[in-house]
């Protein structure tokens, strides 16, 4: 191996261009004078920018879940674009899904981090099983439903302990939402990662629509 390919694999990651504020909101968590998030929710002021998710939520991680190739027909032949499907969570909490497309993955992942960002809400963590009755949050406060295209969801509250029950991608999600411990059902084609981050996320919502 030659040593032009070394270097070419260990190319250090693009630096993000830092962040400058376009909307008043943006402005205003640049300056200080909006530090929380919760503030921002509170007033139902709407959030344009993923800057303000990652000044305000500095925790918050991206992971790509889902990948996949769209292809069509054009009157110039046949198109082909990228989709990315990225979760953003900071496992404490917080969870949004974001999807985008593109001519090139990386256009396609980095368009679908920024919706995931923007996507982000809170997610009440708590205890509802009967069999622990703990005052930590680990799991959800009671059972939860929701639905993205044909898939359908429930989240139910587990003891201390147990453990994740779901398959790997919909735990990962559960995972980065802050979830430790909780028995799943699923209804519909969960391999489609497009509908299932969406029941996921619908899901969890509920936990403070329902509260």
């Amino acid at each position: 191996m030659s040593q032009t390919t070394v270097e070419r694999r260990r190319r250090p990651p693009r630096e993000e261009a830092p962040w400058i504020p376009k909307t008043n909101l943006g402005k205003k968590v640049a300056s200080g004078e909006i530090t929380s998030i919760e503030e921002i929710l509170e007033n139902g002021l709407r959030i344009q920018e993923a800057g303000i998710i990652k000044k305000l939520l500095p925790d918050l991680k991206s992971e790509v879940i889902g990948v996949g190739i769209v292809q069509k027909m054009t009157p110039n032949g046949q198109s082909t674009r990228f989709k990315s499907i990225v979760a953003a969570g900071n496992e404490n909490g917080w969870l949004g899904i974001g999807s985008g497309k593109a001519k090139q993955m990386r256009i396609a992942i980095e368009k679908a981090t920024t919706q995931a960002f923007l996507n982000v809400s809170p997610i009440k963590l708590g205890c509802g099983s009967w069999e622990c009755r703990c005052d930590q949050k680990h799991s959800v406060p009671f059972k939860v439903r929701g639905k993205g295209g044909s898939v359908r969801i429930e989240i139910f509250p587990a003891p201390k302990g147990l453990g994740l029950v779901a398959g790997g991608k919909i735990k990962r999600l559960l995972q980065l939402a802050g979830l430790k411990d909780a028995w799943t059902s699923t209804k519909g084609s969960t391999t489609t990662m497009n509908s299932t981050s969406k029941a996921v996320l619908d899901c969890l919502r509920q936990t403070f629509s329902q509260g």
